[in-house]
């Protein structure tokens, strides 16, 4: 009897010795933002960048540039708090002027620390507007990286020859490259894809041809991976300006809604349920939109947390990021009237999550 009441207590002992051990994950956070013409006062020839010089519009001083670049440092330095008090992992950004603009971003005091790498190349945009890539180097390794041009034919501008009936080539508009870099995330590779997609210059629906050219492009480098590896974790994000609900990201991208739908290869979109609560990045006419998205392929939705895998995604939109007063009251703080702001978006983000075993409070 003595011998079975010992057992008993042995075996509890141990119960409460596994259960005791903790579920510990590490956390990553991915974020997205469009910076809203972070340019410098420098005059770059072949870009439309003469708003922003001492003597154009703006009036953009060198103090004006440098609370430009402290707001967006303070902003980058928050994004994803309070879940995960460090800082970004990785960060895509848009409307930057060039790398110059990067590299003087993280110096800046808040951002200094914390190590980060640039990747960027001078896209042939028309105004001169790039997309960019930080990264922690502590936590991130690129392996390659490459600018993917998107080159289309303006329908508006063929419109406007077909009606003057003037015999001229087919006009083509440059616009935003993709940027794809892949890299090891704390060893496991995972391919991201920053993006900024054509305005919605001459109205959504005459413009929308740009946006669903962009997304085919975007679904062809996704395809490329996922032919590579079927399982491939790749994050496509950006400034889209479309909305989730519009065709190019819901039928030519095919990001879905569901992530209980997805089929091995397909893209789960997290911001569409954000959307559909009633939140958004940009405000036009009293309502809110949402073109600032962050989607995944299927292979980082899973329960299986042993490698990184998609857990929850938000936009960070604090209160110091909104107009305070006036007809504009709550929407984003953005430059106006030649003063430095912080941006006419909010950025995004979302969070990876993997498990780290250990036992008995030890690795």
């Amino acid at each position: 009897m003595k011998l079975i009441i010992r057992l008993f207590f042995i075996i509890a002992f141990i119960s409460s010795l596994v259960s005791a051990q903790k579920r510990n994950f590490k956390v990553h956070t991915i974020a997205f933002y469009n910076v809203e013409n972070l340019f410098d006062t420098i005059n770059d020839s072949g870009k439309g960048d003469d708003e922003y010089l001492p003597n154009g519009a703006q009036a953009w001083t060198s103090e004006k540039y440098k609370t430009k670049l402290a707001n967006i440092a303070k902003v980058l330095s928050e994004v994803g708090t309070p879940e995960n008090p460090e800082a970004p992992a990785i960060i895509g950004l848009a409307e930057l002027e060039n790398r110059r603009v990067l590299e003087a971003l993280i110096k800046q005091p808040t951002l200094i620390d914390k190590g980060y790498g640039i990747v960027h190349f001078d896209s042939r945009d028309s105004r001169g507007s790039d997309v960019g890539f930080l990264y922690l180097k502590s936590a991130f390794r690129p392996v390659s990286y490459r600018n993917i041009p998107l080159v289309i034919k303006d329908t508006l501008k063929i419109q406007e020859v077909q009606l003057k009936k003037k015999k001229k080539p087919s006009p083509k508009l440059f616009t935003r490259d993709q940027l794809l870099v892949s890299g090891l995330l704390d060893g496991e590779e995972i391919h991201f894809i920053v993006n900024h997609w054509p305005s919605r210059y001459g109205g959504e629906k005459k413009s929308s041809p740009y946006r669903e050219a962009a997304a085919i492009l975007n679904r062809k480098i996704i395809d490329s991976l996922v032919k590579i590896n079927p399982k491939a974790k790749v994050i496509t994000m950006g400034d889209f300006n479309d909305g989730p609900y519009n065709n190019s990201i819901t039928k030519v991208l095919g990001a879905k809604r569901y992530n209980e739908e997805l089929k091995q290869g397909e893209l789960f979109n997290p911001m569409d349920a954000i959307f559909r609560d009633g939140k958004g990045t940009v405000a036009y006419n009293d309502a809110w939109d949402l073109f600032d998205q962050i989607i995944m392929t299927s292979s980082l939705i899973s329960k299986d947390y042993s490698s990184f895998r998609y857990w929850k995604a938000g936009i960070f939109n604090a209160e110091y990021l909104r107009q305070p007063t006036g007809k504009y009251r709550g929407y984003p703080l953005r430059n106006a009237n030649g003063e430095a702001g912080y941006s006419d978006h909010f950025p995004v983000y979302l969070y990876l999550i993997k498990e780290m075993k250990y036992e008995l409070g030890l690795y």
